[in-house]
């Protein structure tokens, strides 16, 4: 038995493009430049901690008031733009790779920073293919700290080192090799180095590669 661990932000749905439009107002709103190779360095990093590096970029520094309240706006700009989204927002070929998982009897959960995951999983109907999600709301470490995916292989019943993690962040990719898990970036080879195997997008992971890691 194999647990399968996807991250949700450029892996099942391509949300980075609206985390990157909420960042970029914010930003702007302060008088700060933000660019989308900043926005790169955001991937997989909580609220708190993109905040903090959006303020040491523009050498701000703020009350914990307005702390929050940004954090807040920031968000609440973000939901405007995900309660639009539906199910053609999923990436491509990623319901191939769930549903094959299903039909294999393997245990899928969810393993994202986003404390708005369930929300998204809803807007695209893809929530029931879970039998397990764990977001933002369920840690207290970010990664590149392995929490979040020791947590969703508790939950599925399956050692961490059974588990295979699907992500596109280099800070997602570094906690699951700290979790001993096996660490597939989707995403750039250039960026994703470290992981032990590498893929553009999952119209280039075949059924085959996906029963050879279940029956390995």
């Amino acid at each position: 038995m194999r647990g399968f661990i996807f991250d949700l932000d450029g892996v099942i749905v391509d949300t980075a493009k609206y985390h990157y439009l909420a960042w970029k107002k914010l930003a702007n709103d302060l008088g700060i430049d933000f660019t989308e190779e900043e926005n790169e360095q955001l991937k997989g990093v909580s609220r708190v901690k993109s905040l903090e590096k959006i303020l040491d970029w523009g050498n701000k520094t703020i009350s914990e008031q307005s702390f929050n309240e940004l954090m807040a706006k920031k968000n609440d700009d973000y939901l405007s733009h995900i309660s639009k989204m539906d199910e053609s927002e999923i990436l491509p070929d990623v319901p191939r790779v769930l549903n094959l998982l299903k039909k294999k009897k393997q245990p899928i959960s969810l393993g994202s920073a986003s404390k708005n995951a369930r929300t998204i999983l809803e807007r695209v109907s893809l929530k029931n293919q879970f039998d397990a999600i764990v977001d933002g709301n369920d840690v207290s470490k970010a990664k590149p700290d392995p929490e979040v995916f020791l947590i969703a292989a508790k939950r599925l019943n399956v050692k961490p080192e059974n588990c295979i993690v699907f992500e596109d962040s280099v800070a997602g990719v570094e906690a699951a090799n700290v979790a001993n898990m096996i660490s597939i970036g989707i995403g750039s080879k250039d960026v994703l180095g470290h992981a032990d195997y590498i893929f553009s997008d999952f119209t280039e992971i075949s059924d085959e590669f996906i029963k050879s890691l279940i029956e390995n």
